[in-house]
């Protein structure tokens, strides 16, 4: 293994948290906040292009476009919110599942080349400031201030003694441990993902570069490898902008359920 370290006087240096520091482009403006704006700009563009002549036989493009807001009302916002109160979340729950996508999908781009939400500031954003004081706000609004607390840390048909043990448990999960895991699971997911990508990328333009003789060859194997991966990142990519709008909508129903 050390062979694939050291070859000709040159240390491999894996990559690490310090290479997803990337510096100002201009003034503090960093290539992740730039990406931020970009998809915003992506998005909006996208859904007012493929909404702007539309036909009853679809487009292409109107036809994918119809597909993602499908998926987000049916598949997502009703399933979790129900069928009675799920409409006017409908946009949301679109529009997040979007974002995180488009951020995601950044990290396999060439040129853009970096996964957005792998900085954890960007989901933790989206799940403390917009998630997590929405679906309190519509549980607060729908059940009253001890409704709510009462909803949502006291389950019915549980003995009184348990839940002295039940009710701190209840509200260090729904009030503090909910919009960190939510923010925490594409963040992990995403960096995970990248750093591994990095790994294999490096390692292989090393053992390339500097491996030398029989050595140099196994940079084909760690290319091979990245670009397995790259096709595998591209699912999860996907499958964690589908689970951060999903728990999104899961909460709200639970807030607005009328049972626990």
């Amino acid at each position: 293994m050390r062979a694939l370290w050291l070859a000709q006087g040159e240390e491999f240096v894996p990559p690490g948290p310090a290479d997803f520091e990337l510096p100002p482009i201009f003034w503090e403006v960093t290539k992740p906040m730039v990406l931020i704006v970009l998809s915003i700009g992506i998005i909006m563009a996208f859904f007012l292009a493929a909404s702007r002549n539309m036909k009853i036989v679809p487009s292409k493009f109107q036809y994918i476009a119809e597909s993602i807001y499908d998926f987000g009302r049916n598949n997502i916002a009703r399933e979790q919110i129900g069928s009675k109160d799920f409409m006017p979340f409908v946009p949301l729950i679109v529009a997040l599942f979007s974002f995180v996508l488009v951020n995601n999908i950044f990290g396999i781009i060439p040129l853009f080349q970096f996964p957005t939400m792998s900085h954890i500031g960007f989901p933790f954003a989206l799940s403390v400031i917009v998630v997590y004081p929405l679906y309190h706000f519509l549980g607060f609004r729908r059940h009253g201030f001890a409704g709510y607390l009462r909803h949502a840390t006291m389950p019915p048909g549980v003995p009184t003694p348990i839940y002295f043990l039940l009710v701190p448990i209840e509200i260090f999960t729904k009030f503090i441990m909910n919009p960190i895991t939510h923010g925490l699971r594409v963040f992990a997911a995403m960096f995970a993902g990248h750093l591994i990508l990095l790994l294999f990328t490096l390692g292989g333009e090393f053992l390339l570069l500097h491996g030398g003789g029989l050595v140099s060859g196994l940079s084909v194997f760690a290319f091979a490898f990245a670009i397995g991966m790259t096709f595998l990142e591209a699912l999860i990519m996907v499958l964690q902008a589908y689970i951060f709008a999903l728990l999104a909508a899961n909460y709200i129903g639970q807030a607005l359920a009328e049972d626990h």
